[in-house]
């Protein structure tokens, strides 16, 4: 593995921090707070009208916290953020940190400002695992890749959030040209194709039983229900794509990313998810091999958790990890 630069990591964070920066920034409203059961969030109350639109912040947080309280100052800082966040994407090319591709970028550069990412879309396919290589600080072998964009989001979060994207996503894949793919059930959209380049962006959500469509109203789509997916988009990260001057989105945790892939693998081994399944297992032997040398403690935490979840999801893990003994003994001896 080829680590990247001190100066790289540190371009990297400190992009991620301004990008974060900006997202607060551009809130307009007197932020407030809004308990729902164990965990609470913060809103920007606007009135439009005659009637009070609550725009969505995020989770309370002391980060989240100290960045209202600078809502003011980083108003006033805005352009000065924008040169410097454009300094740093120049460095971290220099650097060699893989930028995103120009296609994907402008799609999440869109979603990104019609709030997809702020109202808790989480990327999970293989543009999730191209950014962990700021995360983690190590080129990523990217060969062969596939290139699909999943976005994933808790149905019960979209309920909760009180806000939507705006424009509507389907308005906004329309002004880049995609075109909806038909569905299984009529009048549900979760997957967009462009022509031409072959991009494809699906939506997904975490199922508990029947992998049914379902809708969530805070993105405005339908999304095909998995399961599994839940252990993985449980406390998504902040990542910052290489594209123009920074997009910031979420993707899952490392750790999970890796254990979810086990679990995904084998649930693909016949048929046409063969080479899926191939993917799968060779994207978490990588990250398994290197978070269990910079976070093992992560890493072990992760893989309990869903071995502890019950008997099939140990027999996905461990039917996987026999076509892996490495990775097995990784695991074993963290």
């Amino acid at each position: 593995m080829t680590p990247l630069s001190s100066i790289a990591m540190s371009a990297y964070t400190d992009l991620v921090r301004l990008l974060k920066d900006d997202a607060v920034s551009g809130v307009e409203g007197k932020p407030t707070l809004k308990q729902r059961g164990d965990k609470a969030y913060w809103y920007a109350a606007r009135r439009i009208g005659s009637e009070m639109r609550f725009f969505y912040i995020g989770e309370d947080s002391d980060g989240t916290r100290a960045r209202i309280d600078r809502i003011e100052a980083l108003h006033a800082t805005a352009k000065e953020r924008r040169a410097e966040r454009s300094r740093l994407v120049r460095l971290l090319r220099a650097e060699g940190i893989t930028p995103t591709d120009r296609a994907t970028g402008s799609i999440l550069s869109a979603m990104a400002d019609a709030g997809t990412f702020r109202l808790g879309g989480t990327i999970v396919g293989t543009n999730a695992f191209r950014l962990y290589e700021g995360e983690l600080g190590i080129r990523l072998p990217l060969g062969g890749m596939a290139n699909t964009g999943d976005i994933a989001q808790f149905e019960k979060l979209s309920v909760a959030l009180e806000d939507q994207v705006d424009p509507g996503l389907a308005e906004t894949f329309s002004a880049l040209k995609f075109a909806p793919l038909p569905g299984l059930v009529l009048g549900r959209t979760w997957r967009w194709a462009q022509g031409g380049s072959g991009q494809l962006v699906e939506f997904l959500t975490p199922a508990f039983g029947e992998e049914t469509i379902r809708e969530l109203p805070a993105l405005g789509v339908s999304a095909q229900a998995l399961n599994y997916l839940n252990f993985l988009i449980a406390e998504p990260i902040h990542a910052a794509a290489i594209y123009r001057s920074g997009v910031l989105v979420q993707i899952p945790r490392p750790e999970r990313y890796a254990i979810h892939k086990l679990i995904i693998a084998d649930r693909r081994r016949d048929g046409a998810g063969s080479l899926k399944a191939s993917k799968d297992r060779e994207q978490a032997a990588f990250l398994i091999e290197a978070m269990a040398e910079d976070r093992p403690d992560d890493l072990r935490r992760a893989y309990a958790t869903a071995m502890d979840v019950g008997p099939r999801w140990r027999e996905h893990i461990a039917n996987s990890l026999k076509r892996m003994h490495n990775t097995m003994n990784t695991l074993n001896s963290i």
